[in-house]
């Protein structure tokens, strides 16, 4: 019987580590059509869709000049009331960062010529 489980769990593995493939492609192909290029992520698949369409609408509505600091606040806005507070962003052409995350909550990306850093912090209550 040991044997059996051990076909099953390593199956199991496989199989997930197909499904895994197939949407990493499906996502690449998304970010190719969006002109988004990931740079690094600890964020699930759909924040990271979440954010690259919420940022390709931004700048699309943005005519002529970039406007970082309404993009910022607008992403900032958008992730903290689908997600919960305490979301931060970083927009621009030219930054540097050295940020602390939550396990999940770290998207850094580019679109078009434009750097944007999103991640999440906890919230600790103040004790009184």
């Amino acid at each position: 019987m040991e044997g059996a489980e051990l076909e099953l769990e390593r199956r199991s593995r496989f199989l997930s580590g197909l499904i895994e493939k197939k949407k990493a492609t499906e996502q690449q192909e998304q970010n190719s059509k969006l002109n988004v290029r990931v740079r690094a992520a600890d964020m699930s698949f759909s924040l990271q869709n979440r954010a690259f369409r919420c940022a390709r609408d931004l700048l699309d509505s943005m005519p002529g000049k970039l406007d970082s600091k309404r993009l910022a606040l607008a992403l900032k806005k958008e992730f903290d009331s689908a997600y919960g507070p305490a979301w931060h962003c970083i927009v621009g052409t030219s930054f540097g960062s050295y940020v602390t995350h939550s396990i999940g909550g770290f998207l850094y990306f580019s679109i078009d010529k434009v750097y944007i850093l999103l991640f999440k912090t906890a919230v600790e209550p103040l004790d009184n």
